[in-house]
């Protein structure tokens, strides 16, 4: 991703498979960019097949470019905390491994201490067992392009039949608010 407009904030999530936090962060309205991508690992410019080992320490993430007079940073985290398990360590569903851990990465101080209130009332309502780890984002590298858009290009996909579609059809439910007309 390029320079960030100086109207938008950039944050970057994790929770599971980026194909999943993509398609439906791509809906929010606000979110003028979602590129897929892994941070917070060892590597220099890894590769997808390196990510799946678990050996480079990435997570599998998304970079959101938002405008904040259209949507909160806490509203993305709410979508975020109801779209994915922030309870299961190291896996969401069927994907197992460290790169699909739950994490919010900042990029700066202020977006820390929103997310630290957004992830204690997920504590809460998760009654402590949430392990979403807080973070600031680093080593932050963009996936290769076949995974970019992933969803939108393929639908019919099995993983995104099942898997994926799920999810939107979560985020749909619980936040037609924040869903950009179809």
């Amino acid at each position: 991703m390029s320079e960030l407009p100086k109207n938008l904030s950039r944050i970057t999530l994790g929770g599971g498979c980026f194909w999943c936090l993509e398609a439906v962060f791509e809906r929010v309205v606000g979110v003028h960019r979602v590129e897929s991508g892994y941070c917070n690992g060892h590597v220099q410019q890894p590769t997808y097949e390196q990510i799946c080992t678990g050996n480079t320490g990435h997570a599998e993430v998304v970079r959101l470019d938002f405008d904040a007079k259209v949507v909160s940073l806490t509203e993305l985290l709410e979508v975020f905390f109801v779209i994915h398990d922030p309870t299961s360590l190291n896996a969401q569903g069927a994907d197992v491994g460290s790169q699909y851990r739950s994490g919010i990465y900042t990029h700066d101080s202020e977006q820390e201490a929103q997310a630290r209130e957004v992830l204690a009332e997920a504590q809460i309502a998760h009654r402590g067992r949430v392990v979403t780890e807080l973070l600031p984002e680093l080593n932050y590298w963009p996936a290769e392009s076949y995974h970019q858009h992933y969803y939108a290009r393929n639908p019919e996909q099995g993983y995104c039949a099942f898997v994926v579609a799920a999810k939107v059809d979560k985020f749909l439910a619980t936040f037609a608010r924040l869903a950009r007309p179809a």
